[in-house]
């Protein structure tokens, strides 16, 4: 071989090797933006998770109050009601009783009967029977709807916590394989947390 083809040799091989190591150069900038990228989307999923936890917790705590506070009114309403069917027994059997006794034992048991009624709704306090159990039922829908986005934000973080392993890999293989199977992992990811905030389809642990 002549000297000058064997420059032309190794011409040909550093302009090769250029070539490569812009190549890969280039594949390691994409992916390390990728890979900052898929950080951001994790620490949103992280910020979901942890703000559906925080209402899930928030509601469960009212709903037990509220339960709580229900059942305060009715054993208050069950004395009233026992309290006023003693007294009209006692008034009943009671032949030799004077008019102003049975008079007061009827306001007794007018009072004791209005008390039950009261507790048993009353739409001015929001503090009947009633309206305590209705507005432990919505702390209950709001805890279980909390409770439902839960695990789309907790798979979401495992996918994008190991899209950014396989990411990172691939910036030091430069192997676009595994910047693929990352990707697969990061697009799953994005789709839990949307499904995490818009809960259209409904995940189980």
């Amino acid at each position: 071989m002549e000297a000058h083809e064997i420059a032309e040799q190794i011409h040909e091989d550093s302009e090769s090797h250029a070539h490569a190591a812009s190549t890969h150069d280039w594949f390691r900038r994409i992916t390390a933006i990728y890979v900052g990228v898929t950080a951001m989307l994790l620490a949103i999923a992280t910020l979901g998770g942890a703000e559906a936890t925080k209402d899930m917790l928030n509601s469960n705590i009212h709903a037990s109050d509220t339960y709580g506070f229900y059942q305060a009114k009715n054993i208050r309403q069950t004395l009233y009601q026992t309290s006023a069917a003693e007294l009209e027994l006692l008034t009943a059997g009671a032949a030799g009783l004077s008019a102003a006794d049975k008079e007061k034992a009827a306001g007794l048991i007018k009072r004791y009967r209005d008390n039950v009624a009261r507790y048993e709704s009353e739409p001015e306090t929001k503090e009947g029977k009633k309206e305590l159990m209705a507005r432990a039922k919505e702390w209950d829908a709001k805890r279980d709807h909390a409770a439902a986005k839960m695990p789309n934000f907790e798979y979401a973080e495992a996918a994008f916590q190991i899209a950014i392993v396989l990411g990172s890999v691939a910036i030091v293989a430069a192997s676009p394989a595994l910047l693929g199977l990352s990707g697969v992992l990061a697009f799953g990811g994005i789709l839990l947390t949307l499904n995490g905030f818009l809960l259209l389809v409904p995940l189980h642990h």
